[in-house]
């Protein structure tokens, strides 16, 4: 402890006290080359304590949490994208889709959104694709 105290209240001051700084930034061109190799060790290290200070107050990437699934009930999840594809016509009068991926006859729904809706207070309903009624006059 002893070794630490003189470094802190002894050495460093020292150190500094004798570092060549110029007063001005014209003055860094006047520097010798021993000079400059006095000054790079104050210069790394307050490099790497910004460095340090500044990743610390962003934060990693993996830290983060990611957002949650929304394909949870696992459908073709060997897949790397879903993508179901209908023809117009063979759809019929009316159709509906599930948008809420609870449906247990996915894409086509089957209602499960009300019970999805009631247990998180969400609001999310089907696609519904339907043919307009020709009118006849």
């Amino acid at each position: 402890m002893e070794s630490l105290k003189l470094l802190i209240t002894v050495t460093f001051p020292n150190y500094l006290r004798n570092l060549p700084i110029p007063d001005t930034l014209a003055g860094f061109g006047d520097l010798t080359g021993s000079d400059v190799l006095r000054i790079v060790p104050l210069v790394g290290a307050l490099a790497a304590a910004v460095y340090l200070v500044v990743s610390a107050m962003k934060g990693k990437k993996d830290d983060q949490p990611k957002p949650p699934k929304v394909n949870f009930n696992c459908l073709d999840k060997d897949k790397d994208k879903i993508v179901d594809s209908f023809d117009v016509e063979d759809l019929g009068n009316k159709t509906c889709f599930c948008r809420c991926w609870r449906s247990k006859k996915f894409p086509y729904c089957d209602g499960s959104h009300n019970k999805h809706n009631e247990a998180c207070c969400d609001n999310v309903g089907p696609l519904i694709i339907q043919k307009k009624e020709e009118k006849t006059s």
